[in-house]
């Protein structure tokens, strides 16, 4: 199997190409191209726009009975875009450009336009200059005359170029950095600012929060103090109806009643013992009269200290006496 994308092709030994019969195809015969518009066009039938650049699938054909220095002349059928009518344009080889031929109008180009009135004042001053030799004279005297303006002009330019290379750049450099960092303090002052306003506002706006919230809030009540019993109180008490105490509360005491008057004794917290001993040693005796044979009296015998049981019952005794009595 041979095959089926082949560059080269087979031919036998007795190939003739002249017997080959030829295709005799009509000489206006059209090709479907796909093109560009080459200009701005407008539809005469709807008035649609149709730009420059605008993809058509179009049908070309030769023009006949008409050519440029032996080069043929393409005619190229297009279709509106909006109601499908009929647009025909040519080539133009002697102005290298397309002519519009039917079915649409060319839009405006200025700058055609300007070319074909120079291409047109160009052939009118060849024409006088071929009949007028002082016609002649005077566009040279003209054209001489222009060429000088122009050299002048250019001259300038040079030197205001030279008068430009003389500037201190560096001194530029440094003027705008100066003006730039002044820009900048400027900038970070006015920030400063603005930033101590706003804190100066919201401390005023706080403030005036924090008035109006003690005003509708009623402030709250100082706590109370425990009060402590004073030691006089019992001073001021009214006398309480005395019991008959027992026989052995006599001898003894009362056990676990605590006297009226302890809450005028403080203890002080120092060694208990010492203290203790201190408070139950007896005065010492006072001297009265003279010295005899010049030597101090002496002391009298410690008593060794009581429990603090046998106190307790001797001032419940010394109580009940003074009831009684």
């Amino acid at each position: 199997m041979s095959e089926r994308k082949v560059l080269n092709k087979y031919y036998p030994p007795d190939f003739d190409p002249s017997k080959i019969p030829k295709l005799k195809l009509p000489k206006d015969r059209q090709y479907v191209v796909r093109l560009m518009a080459p200009f701005n066009m407008r539809c005469k039938t709807c008035g649609e726009y149709i730009y420059k650049g605008k993809k058509f699938n179009a049908r070309k054909e030769t023009v006949q009975n008409e050519a440029y220095l032996g080069l043929p002349i393409f005619r190229f059928y297009i279709k509106c875009t909006r109601c499908l009518a009929e647009i025909t344009f040519k080539t133009d080889p002697e102005n290298t450009d397309y002519t519009m031929e039917h079915g649409a109008t060319r839009n405006f180009q200025a700058e055609k336009l300007l070319e074909e009135e120079e291409k047109r004042m160009q052939k009118e001053r060849e024409d006088e200059e071929l009949n007028n030799p002082m016609k002649v004279l005077e566009n040279r005297t003209k054209d001489s005359k222009l060429e000088m303006e122009v050299l002048e002009n250019l001259q300038e330019l040079k030197d205001l170029n030279q008068r430009q290379a003389h500037v201190d750049f560096e001194a530029m450099l440094r003027q705008h950095r100066l003006s730039e960092e002044q820009r900048q303090k400027q900038e970070r002052e006015e920030e400063e600012r603005e930033t101590a306003a706003l804190v100066e506002e919201a401390r005023k706006r706080r403030l005036l929060e924090d008035s109006d919230s003690e005003e509708d809030v009623p402030a709250p009540a100082a706590p109370r103090l425990a009060l402590r019993p004073k030691p006089t109180a019992i001073l001021d008490e009214a006398p309480k109806a005395k019991r008959k105490a027992e026989s052995w509360e006599r001898s003894v005491g009362t056990l676990g009643s605590r006297p009226q008057l302890s809450g005028l004794v403080v203890v002080k917290r120092t060694d208990l013992g010492c203290s203790t001993q201190q408070s139950l040693a007896p005065p010492p005796p006072t001297t009265q009269g003279p010295m005899q044979s010049g030597k101090p009296a002496e002391p009298a015998p410690r008593t060794p200290g009581a429990s603090s049981l046998s106190q307790l019952g001797a001032y419940s005794d010394s109580e009940d006496s003074s009831g009684s009595n």
